[in-house]
């Protein structure tokens, strides 16, 4: 098996069959090697340094009904919040303060938040902090709204694929949903001149090791500059609540996976990933990944934005916590830096 890591390492690419085989024939062992590697290669690109970005949920409201998420639409005990334009602006001066220069604007498909009023928030944004990357993680929108919020000023979109096979979405999202125009979506972004991230649920009800191949063969070909995986999480108030979670095992090894076959990815170790295990966040570096999105919010909405059971918000996860975030990087041989934090290589 060793031999698969290092042709993906030499050539970033295996067929369907050999991502199914590597996958399934993974060991302890062979996760070791995997890590070494990708680190290996992390290291060649982006040295030891670990970028970070501020999270902003700037709406807990979403029109859409997947069954996997707390913010879905039938969810009646889901507290609702919506940020001010003041809030956000608000939040992003604490966060320049403490050394972030990437915002990241996250919400459910609220629809009460219009094109006109996010182009004024990311216009002001864009003005007062000219050496900050903006970036949206807003759902689907047309690609006019999309060039909208490019020509104010916003760099980079962040939209997870999910699922990159038709039926399994399909059991995943309602019906007025699809994968086609999930896709397009990320192909429109790309084509606007975002910087692009997707990503996908490990552990997520019905996947398959062959889901997950195919889900490694679409990024190859969407080629994005930064991929966030996670262990799906189930939510009490969904209809997946007796679902079992991901493992943190096997995302890890699909993110070395990804740091090997892009190797200029940006990759964070998610929040979800610090949810599930308590050294989550350590693990997911370890394993190739580079970046870390602690939480700007209003600390009074942060438990309001609940996507998942027991998302953490406190502690490394929050901005506030980012010194004790800082030492434990320099723990496991990274330092955080104050940066933009591109994708290298564009």
């Amino acid at each position: 098996m060793r031999k698969l890591i290092d042709k993906l390492e030499a050539e970033k690419k295996l067929s369907f069959e050999e991502f199914v085989t590597l996958i399934n024939a993974r060991t302890p062992e062979l996760a070791d090697y995997l890590f070494e590697r990708a680190r290996a290669v992390r290291h060649a690109v982006y040295g030891n340094d670990v970028y970070i970005r501020g999270l902003i949920e700037v709406s807990s409201y979403c029109k859409n009904d997947c069954l996997y998420c707390g913010l879905r639409r039938s969810n009646k005990n889901a507290q609702r919040y919506r940020l001010s334009e003041e809030q956000i602006l608000r939040s992003c001066e604490a966060g320049y303060n403490l050394g972030f220069r990437t915002f990241v604007m996250q919400g459910g498909e609220d629809l009460a938040i219009t094109d006109d009023m996010l182009v004024s928030v990311i216009e002001k944004i864009r003005k007062k902090y000219e050496d900050c990357a903006i970036t949206l993680s807003l759902g689907e929108k047309s690609y006019e709204s999309y060039k909208k919020f490019y020509d104010a000023g916003a760099n980079r979109y962040l939209l997870r694929h999910e699922t990159a096979v038709d039926e399994h979405y399909a059991k995943l999202h309602p019906s007025e949903l699809s994968l086609k125009t999930r896709k397009q979506c990320l192909y429109d972004l790309k084509n606007i001149g975002y910087q692009v991230g997707s990503g996908f649920m490990v552990g997520s009800p019905w996947q398959t090791t062959e889901n997950l191949a195919e889900d490694m063969l679409f990024l190859a070909d969407l080629k994005p500059h930064m991929v966030g995986i996670g262990p799906f999480i189930s939510h009490h108030d969904t209809p997946f609540a007796d679902k079992p979670n991901g493992s943190v095992e096997l995302t890890l090894f699909m993110l070395g996976l990804l740091r090997l076959m892009l190797p200029n990815l940006l990759i964070p170790a998610t929040t979800a990933l610090g949810t599930i295990s308590e050294s989550g966040r350590e693990k997911g570096i370890l394993a190739g990944a580079n970046v870390i999105m602690p939480n700007l919010s209003p600390a009074d909405v942060r438990k309001k934005y609940l996507i998942y059971d027991n998302k953490i918000n406190t502690g490394i996860e929050s901005a506030e916590g980012l010194e004790q975030l800082k030492k434990q990087m320099q723990k496991i041989g990274y330092q955080i830096v104050v940066a933009r934090g591109d994708c290298k290589g564009l």
